[in-house]
């Protein structure tokens, strides 16, 4: 099953609502993933540009974007941002296949 990163910060009024009654949201979002026919691998809370990241696997694309678009629609979120993972043998396969590409780049 194919590997996402998924980032998300959340509104100032969501991280308010979180400091007044802190609550795991990584069972929710399991919920929510697993509905979707994936899982969550792991999560945590970061500090940064994002607040926080979880690791999950999807059946396909359609799926994780539903699932970027469900956590959108939701309005604690501000940004999240959304990245395909390729195990290292798929990245292998696409540098391999790259160099039979015959692209020619910009002279």
């Amino acid at each position: 099953m194919p590997s996402f990163l998924v980032q998300v910060s959340y509104t100032s009024e969501a991280t308010a609502a979180l400091i007044k009654r802190p609550q795991d949201r990584s069972r929710i979002v399991g919920k929510a993933v697993e509905k979707l026919g994936g899982i969550v691998k792991s999560a945590w809370l970061s500090f940064g540009d994002y607040d926080t990241v979880v690791l999950v696997d999807m059946p396909d694309n359609v799926s994780a974007a539903a699932f970027a678009l469900a956590v959108s629609a939701g309005g604690s979120c501000k940004a999240i941002k959304t990245t395909p993972l390729l195990s290292v043998e798929e990245g292998m396969d696409a540098m391999k296949k790259a160099g039979r590409s015959g692209y020619k780049p910009v002279s």
